[in-house]
C-alpha cells in the first residue's frame, strides 16, 4: 500500500506540473507592457526684471540707459562686433566710459 501511496502522489504532482507551466506562459501572453509615462517639460523660471539706477547729486542714471548710449557711441565710430562691454560710471565727472572687446575705449557725457 505504501508503494500505491507514493506512485498516485508522484502522479498528482506530475498532472499539477504543466498547468503550472500553463499559467505562467499563460501569464506572460496576457500581460501588456504599458507604455512609458511622459515626464512634463521642466518649467523655465520667470526671467527677474532688473533695473539699476545711479543717483548722485540729484541727478538719475539709470543703468540700461548708460550702456546703450555707450554701445550706440562705439558703433558709430567701429564697424566690429561687441562681444564684451564694460562700463564705468564717474557721477563726478557727469561721464561713462566703457572698454569695448577688452581693446576700445571711449567716453560718453551723461
Amino acid at each position: 500500500m505504501a508503494v500505491t501511496k507514493k506512485t498516485e502522489e508522484k502522479k498528482a504532482i506530475e498532472a499539477q506540473a504543466p498547468k503550472a507551466a500553463e499559467k505562467k506562459v499563460a501569464a506572460k501572453k496576457t500581460a501588456v507592457k504599458k507604455p512609458a509615462a511622459k515626464k512634463a517639460p521642466a518649467k523655465k523660471e520667470a526671467a527677474v526684471k532688473e533695473n539699476v539706477v545711479v543717483e548722485f547729486y540729484g541727478k538719475q542714471i539709470i543703468a540700461k540707459d548708460v550702456v546703450a548710449a555707450c554701445e550706440a557711441a562705439y558703433k558709430s565710430e567701429n564697424k566690429a562686433a561687441i562681444k564684451s562691454i564694460d562700463v564705468y560710471v564717474k557721477p563726478e565727472d557727469n561721464a561713462a566710459y566703457y572698454v569695448v572687446n577688452a581693446k576700445v575705449a571711449g567716453k560718453i557725457d551723461l
